[in-house]
């Protein structure tokens, strides 16, 4: 029997990347999964490719509060209980601040950032109930703050302090809090990237192929939580990243700016 047999996990921001993977992943593990998405086609594609699984998804802006708590209550009344949330939706941005619309960083810390916490507040008495967990996906970008990022890096550190002061707080109730932050992930975050207007990048510069995929990145975050780790950086370039920022940030400053600037242009 698995670590997940039969808990109720929700998973928001189920529909594409790290979320879809982590649906793959608990499918076969027993799980009875909630998810939600934006996108009513996708998520209806993946209750297609699941018909026998108990599985129960929404359309969902986790940017909006009433949303967010259609959402969990729903899931309430078709599973009766959460066990295990993971705050997976969201959303990155290409824009140098002198050039972005104040709106994109508000868009991007309400996904990000807002999005976590209403999820979260409306689950947490179920949570504390069955001793669950409470799960950020984070990013190197918590931890060192990247050009042409300001809003996700921002809404990432938010997110990892918001957590930080949640597990102090629940000590007491065993609910385990913890982060993942997860280094360049083949999905289509980079495509859906807001620009400076605010509207989707629509492509990528990086070579997605020399990535992690979703499907690794699932695999590290299901056996983080199983192991209660307090967090996780993945990859080698993550973990050299928070490193280098820790006890060397001058160094990280300079090798930062050099990896995003091009002969003094930025690099998208």
């Amino acid at each position: 029997m698995s670590f997940f047999d039969n808990k109720v996990v929700v998973v928001t921001g189920g529909s594409d990347g790290i979320g879809k993977a982590l649906i793959d992943a608990l499918v076969p593990l027993g799980a009875k999964i909630a998810t939600c998405g934006r996108n009513y086609d996708k998520l209806y594609q993946l209750q297609l490719e699941y018909p026998a699984v108990l599985m129960h998804a929404v359309t969902c802006d986790v940017s909006k509060e009433v949303e967010c708590r259609r959402f969990i209550e729903s899931t309430l009344e078709t599973f009766g209980t959460i066990d295990i949330l993971i705050n997976n939706a969201g959303i990155s941005m290409r824009a140098l601040f002198a050039d972005v619309d104040l709106d994109v960083i508000r868009k991007t810390m309400d996904v990000n950032f807002f999005g976590a916490v209403y999820c979260t507040k409306f689950a947490l008495p179920y949570i504390i109930e069955q001793k669950g967990v409470i799960v950020g996906i984070s990013s190197t970008a918590g931890y060192r703050g990247l050009p042409g990022r300001t809003a996700y890096s921002a809404s990432k550190f938010a997110l990892q302090g918001w957590l930080e002061s949640l597990r102090t707080e629940l000590m007491d109730t065993g609910v385990h809090v913890m982060w993942v932050s997860p280094g360049f992930t083949a999905s289509n975050i980079r495509n859906a990237a807001l620009n400076s207007q605010g509207l989707a990048q629509g492509e990528s510069p990086m070579d997605e192929a020399k990535m992690m995929t979703a499907q690794d990145c699932a695999r590290h975050i299901l056996n983080a939580i199983e192991k209660g780790k307090r967090s996780m950086v993945l990859s080698f370039t993550g973990k050299l990243t928070v490193f280098l920022n820790k006890f060397f940030p001058s160094l990280s400053d300079r090798l930062v700016h050099n990896f995003y600037y091009k002969k003094g242009e930025f690099v998208k």
